[in-house]
């Protein structure tokens, strides 16, 4: 699906919102510590849920029927019909407030709040900013920004990119694989049909990668984990990030973080040790 990118048309999208409710099981939690490489145990009514639990809760359901070639809903309800093919997340920014825990009650109120369009070193890129607020019985969870990337049919990597830099050295390093079960298991959590992350033949045949994308909100869900632990458990007050390349299949990956005097500088990296995500977490 390609079209002409009306922004005017698009930017009338700003404002709209949406709300959703659900509950955060023991059985939701159990898989999500799972898939984050945690001890899964036998989480009871009042456990705290890792803290990205928020982006497996009340996702938006709709028929086969209303699917697009992607897999992702058709364009045009709550999001504004882009239409430019390839969409990701680019990073956002994210408030801890107080967990949510199992047997809550949740509540997620979205906003679209801005709409941009710029070109890149890809073609042009479509900039899209959601609001959410999620709440618990206790009030108000988590604040959070999530930036949405839309972009033409174009090669993964720019014609003439230029060689890597050296790896950053990390204080801190946890490293795993990319295995397509570990895919499979957060699109499930998640309810995520985006066919990038599961289907092979549609990722490397249609999109023209060269295999299963890793999902960029595990990439940070992982970093988030990792900082948590590195202060005693405790969530950071704010977190924020972006993608910088594609994490592939298949591969070994680590997440790392370093010391900084305002908390920590963290990174996803695939197996050169490119990083993949970048964030910084303060507390």
């Amino acid at each position: 699906m390609t079209g002409k990118l009306d922004i005017d048309h698009l930017r009338q999208w700003i404002g709209r919102s949406t709300e959703a409710t659900d509950i955060v099981t023991a059985q939701l939690v159990k898989g999500l510590r799972a898939t984050l490489f945690q001890d899964v145990g036998e989480p009871r009514t009042g456990d705290a849920a890792p803290f990205t639990v928020h982006w497996c809760l009340a996702q938006p359901v709709f028929p086969m029927s209303m699917l697009g070639p992607d897999g992702h809903p058709t364009r045009g309800g709550f999001l504004p019909p882009v239409p430019l093919p390839r969409r990701m997340w680019a990073g956002g920014e994210i408030e801890f407030l107080q967990p949510l825990c199992v047997g809550d009650e949740s509540t997620r109120t979205s906003r679209i709040a801005d709409v941009q369009v710029k070109s890149g070193s890809t073609g042009t890129l479509c900039f899209v900013s959601v609001e959410h607020s999620i709440s618990s019985p206790r009030g108000t969870a988590i604040r959070e920004r999530q930036d949405i990337v839309y972009r033409e049919m174009t090669g993964s990597a720019p014609a003439g990119a230029k060689a890597a830099p050296p790896p950053p050295q990390a204080q801190h390093r946890e490293t795993h694989v990319s295995d397509p079960v570990l895919l499979f298991r957060y699109s499930a959590l998640t309810f995520n049909g985006h066919r990038i992350h599961y289907d092979r033949d549609y990722v490397t045949e249609v999109e023209g990668y060269p295999g299963l994308i890793f999902h960029g909100p595990l990439q940070a869900a992982l970093i988030i984990e990792m900082a948590a632990k590195l202060r005693g458990g405790k969530a950071p007050k704010k977190f924020t990030y972006r993608g910088v390349q594609p994490l592939f299949e298949g591969t070994k990956f680590s997440i790392n973080a370093n010391e900084t005097e305002a908390g920590l500088e963290l990174w996803t990296a695939n197996a050169e040790g490119q990083p993949t995500m970048k964030g910084t977490a303060v507390w």
